[in-house]
């Protein structure tokens, strides 16, 4: 027992500066409250926020889910189920990025507030706040999220590591995202804020003139021995890494967990940092809209991603795309399978792109229909050069289809573009059309006799098999499929689209075989399975396919029982069965190359990481963002998604080539994760297969057995690619340094160096890094975004390093945003201009109308959207003559709808909102109607304690909301995942 007691209290050492703690996947916390459990729950919180906003605008009911709120009930109440996979893995990655900050930059006191850092901790939010509004506002989403990630920490920082609580505050510190306001009044260097503990006791060592004059203060914090000091007078951080808390005043102040010095107030800590999160989320709310705060959070359909080769010979390609694309618009629409992005980039040679991504179906339906076939000179085009941009621009786990009769002329970039595939677990699905030869001829004007066009079509099907490798390789590794068929054949193959589209589709089993043998292959289908699907590519292909059951049916017989519908056209096979719970087999036999992919809709998936021991001194895990190290043990963490009640019973990775597999051992770890250990990770391509159970609440019958398999095959490398992601925003015009380092754990040699970015800014890098055996070497990409790049532009660099020989790589993807230096603060204001009623007693019978204009100041950026938070009425928005600067606002509404709330944007995202409400001052019906207007009209600086009258109420509500919805009222409530 005592050395499981030690070995627990190594894990439980790491409190230091890295306040409310992390959790490393169940080894730390405790009954504590984490960031991570603070970062989630202010995002369930806001989420059902926004959804109880959006049904109650349009009419509907809305039930709020039972507490704990969790991603799977969340996403029920929103009526979105079909993206609870994707809900939980924005949750997950906002989470990760978070707790990243303490491992990055563990030693940084305004990542932390402190030292007393709270002019640099203020300003990482609000230049970080700057970004995810600019990054949102060009839909690019995967940046947001990693941005707020990392704000957050900072802000929820400053509740357990300032004496923000102490001086009894119960709200949070607005001021702290918000640029143009006081934050409180700092303690000077040279003031003395706290006296010695005593003994372990530290409730009363702030000094009290600091509290009685509201004061701020934080704690120093230094981990060097012996060499660590701090001002005279001042408090320290304390906790074990902590070596100022031994200088006089000696003790701490930090409240990180229900252990620490001032841990007897770390729910009040807590309560008001998931407050304060509440409060940064509705502040991008607001910015951003409902919808597309939604769709920030995952809480939408996938992504309709089309790359479109352009050149003269596509023209059938591109009609089937518009019919596909106009079908899926009319179908998905308004359902839980609704795109929540449609994303097109074309290409052709030497051209490729822009890329072109939008929320609404119509802007997209106008662009596929605006697409036209010309040009094409020799046969390849930049297919990967658009493909990488897909790749960028798409939404991780997304589904990209390129349409293409040509081979890749930018080869190069296989790579890069295999390492986006790796990064993003996206699929990616080639449609190619082969009579590309003989079209691209004939429309340059080349007539030709039957005889040689029936050559010509014989001698470019030979071509294909090698032509064409490279996207069957690149199918192969993302899960996707490599379609080959007629130019007539293609808008029959194009169905894979639609039922590609929900939200919900899963992968049960998946394989290639090249070259092709006789295998069989078995796959487990559970209760909650729909629409099970089987797709076979290949040429010569038969099957056998055995139900649970014991019913066989063959592919010469389309008649039997198990298939209801079967579809072959060019390499393509379609199978639609009928679904029976249980283990299914299949029988594939043929001696050509052939892919096997089993999907059904089902809301139980799995999300996955691979973890490896961190270098920092936090020890505990990271997760791994590249390739794993090959041949050595390894740790995965496992996410089931879509039921509260499912467990993991099996995890296995399997080589790709069917050859091997390794079990792993597992140990949960509470809230759907799983921590997973291999004794190796295998040198070869693989994929995860998972095997569990899960439980029906509403029913006593023994759990349902479930499989899942990962689409992207991983590959693992001796190669270790890192980089220094200190600094993640590019200004325009100002080159970034971007430290690298690569590292083998094989032989020496000279390393290639390769790095690309989506956007083609200039960069610099070397071409080659020296590596002794088992060593390591720098470098650095020098990356510059042209002056005119707006703000909110994603760049997304890639770093690959090549072993000698071409035996061995990885990389490394790293995401910048652009910005252009913020110098409006302003929120935009509102004047009433006239507020006109005749409301009586029967509410029905009258209207009411009011008129605003709304300014963003004389140094404002000026006004960009202007929208109904609250009110039923009718809102028409104008130009003032001759004032472009200037919006005038007219609204009109029954008197049955008494309240109205503007919300109005500006171009940098400050948010203001102005309330009017017209109500009977009695009963008397002869007395006049109470008119109430209330704006939020820029208030100046003010001491601490700084709560703005304006934003009381929404503290208010956002702190009870947290406490009393979230169950956080009682200490033993604080462990509740």
């Amino acid at each position: 027992m005592s050395s499981v007691l030690a070995v627990l209290c190594l894990l439980l050492l790491p409190t230091g500066a890295f306040g409310f703690g992390i959790k490393l996947f169940g080894l730390f916390g405790g009954d504590s409250m984490t960031h991570e459990k603070i970062t989630e729950r202010a995002i369930l919180n806001s989420t059902v926020q926004v959804c109880r906003a959006l049904a109650l605008a349009a009419g509907q009911d809305f039930t709020f889910p039972p507490q704990p709120f969790t991603a799977e009930s969340v996403a029920v109440a929103c009526k979105a189920s079909k993206s609870s996979k994707s809900f939980r893995q924005t949750i997950k990655f906002i989470r990760t990025k978070n707790r990243r900050v303490d491992y990055r930059h563990f030693l940084s006191a305004r990542h932390h507030f402190d030292n007393e850092k709270f002019s640099e901790g203020r300003k990482l939010i609000t230049d970080g706040l700057s970004v995810v509004k600019a990054s949102n506002k060009r839909d690019n989403f995967e940046a947001a999220r990693e941005k707020l990630g990392q704000i957050l920490h900072t802000l929820q920082d400053f509740y357990s590591h300032s004496n923000w609580v102490e001086m009894e505050n119960t709200s949070p510190n607005s001021n702290l995202i918000r640029s143009d306001t006081s934050i409180g009044n700092i303690a000077a260097e040279s003031r003395a804020t706290c006296r010695n503990c005593d003994g372990d006791d530290c409730r009363n060592n702030i000094l009290e003139d600091i509290l009685q004059e509201n004061i701020l203060t934080s704690g120093y914090f230094s981990i060097v021995p012996l060499f660590s000091t701090k001002p005279k007078g001042k408090c320290s951080h304390g906790g074990f890494f902590d070596r100022t808390k031994g200088i006089e005043p000696i003790g701490g102040i930090n409240k990180d967990k229900f252990s620490s010095e001032h841990g007897r107030l770390h729910v009040q800590a807590a309560n008001i940092a998931i407050a304060a999160t509440s409060e940064l989320l509705e502040d991008i709310r607001g910015a951003a809209g409902d919808r597309q705060f939604l769709t920030l959070m995952g809480l939408s359909g996938k992504a309709l991603c089309f790359v479109i080769d352009t050149t003269g010979s596509m023209s059938d390609d591109i009609a089937a795309v518009r019919t596909v694309t106009s079908s899926i618009i009319s179908s998905r629409v308004g359902t839980e399978d609704e795109p929540s992005e449609y994303i097109l980039v074309p290409f052709n040679d030497p051209d490729f792109g822009p890329l072109m991504k939008t929320t609404d179906p119509e802007v997209f339906r106008n662009a596929i229909n605006s697409l036209s076939a010309t040009g094409g000179g020799d046969f390849p085009e930049m297919s990967l050069s658009g493909l990488q941009l897909a790749l960028t621009g798409a939404p991780p786990k997304s589904e990209i289809f390129v349409f293409t009769d040509a081979t890749a002329k930018d080869q190069h970039l296989r790579r890069t573009v295999q390492a986006l595939i790796e990064r993003t677990k996206t699929e990616v699905t080639f449609m190619i059309t082969g009579t590309s030869g003989f079209r691209r001829r004939r429309q340059s004007g080349n007539n030709q006799e039957e005889e040689e066009e029936e050559e010509q079509q014989q001698q470019h099907s030979l071509r294909r098999t090698s032509d064409f490798q490279l996207y069957r390789d690149l199918a192969h590794t993302s899960g996707g499929q490599a379609i080959e068929v007629t130019k007539n054949e293609l808008p029959v193959a194009t169905s894979i689209i639609t039922d590609s589209s929900s939200s919900s589709l899963v992968t049960l089993v998946q394989a290639a075989r090249s070259p092709g043998k006789a295998e069989n292959f078995t796959f487990t289908v559970d209760e909650s399975v729909r629409n099970l699907t089987i797709y076979i590519t290949g040429s010569s292909v038969t099957f056998t396919l055995i139900s649970p059951s014991g019913v066989s049916q063959q592919s010469t017989d389309m008649t039997g029982s198990l298939i209801t519908t079967f579809q072959s056209v060019g390499n393509f096979k379609t199978l639609k069965l009928n679904t029976e719970a249980g283990l299914w087999e299949i029988k594939i036999m043929s001696t050509n190359p052939y892919t096997l992919k089993v999907v059904a809709e089902s809301p139980i998936d799995f999300l996955f990481d691979f973890l490896e021991e961190s270098r920092g001194p936090l020890g505990g895990f990271e997760v791994v963002e590249n390739r794993p190290r090959a041949g050595v043990n390894g740790s995965l963490l496992v996410t089931v998604t879509g039921s509260d009640s499912a467990t993991v019973t099996e995890v296995i990775l399997v080589e790709s080539s069917g050859s091997g597999v390794v079990n792993g051992s597992i140990v949960a770890q509470g809230g759907g994760d799983f921590l997973v250990q291999f004794d190796r990770i295998p040198s070869k391509e693989f994929v995860v297969l998972i095997k569990g159970q899960n439980s029906n609440s509403s029913s006593k019958s023994s759990p349902v057995i479930f499989q899942r398999q990962s689409t992207t095959s991983i590959l693992a490398s001796t190669l270790t690619v890192t980089v220094d992601d200190s600094n993640t925003v590019l200004e325009p015009g100002t080159p970034l340094s971007v430290p690298f380092t690569v590292m083998t754990n094989g032989a020496g040699g000279n390393f290639s160096i390769q790095a690309t970015n989506d956007q083609g800014f200039a960069l610099t890098f070397p071409s080659s890094l020296s590596l002794a055996t088992g060593g390591s070497a720098n470098g650095t990409v020098n990356l510059t975004a042209p002056i005119n790049t707006a703000s909110g532009t994603d760049v997304t660099l890639t770093v690959e390093a090549e072993a000698p020989g071409g035996a061995d790589a990885n990389y490394v993807v790293m995401r910048f945003s652009v910005l252009k230096t913020v110098t409006d603060f302003t929120k935009p204001v509102c004047q009433l201009l006239s507020l006109q009623s005749n409301c009586s007693e029967t509410c029905s019978l009258s209207m009411w109308e009011l008129s605003v204009q709304v300014t963003d100041g004389p140094e404002g950026t000026g006004i960009d959207r202007i929208s109904l938070r609250q009110g039923n009425g009718t809102m028409n928005t104008s130009l003032a003559a001759g004032n472009t600067s200037t919006t005038l606002v007219s609204y009109n509404a029954s008197c049955c709808s008494p309240d109205v709330e503007l919300v109005v944007v500006d171009q940098v995202g400050n948010v203001g909102t102005c309330f009017y409400s017209v109500r009977r001052a009695a009963t008397n019906s002869s007395e006049a109607a109470n008119v109430t207007t209330t704006t939020n009209a820029p208030q100046p600086p003010t001491a601490a304690p700084v709560v703005s009258l304006s934003t009381r109420a929404a503290q208010s509500f956002l702190l009870c909301l947290s406490i009393t919805i979230l169950g956080l009222n009682l200490p033993f409530a604080m462990g509740i995942n």
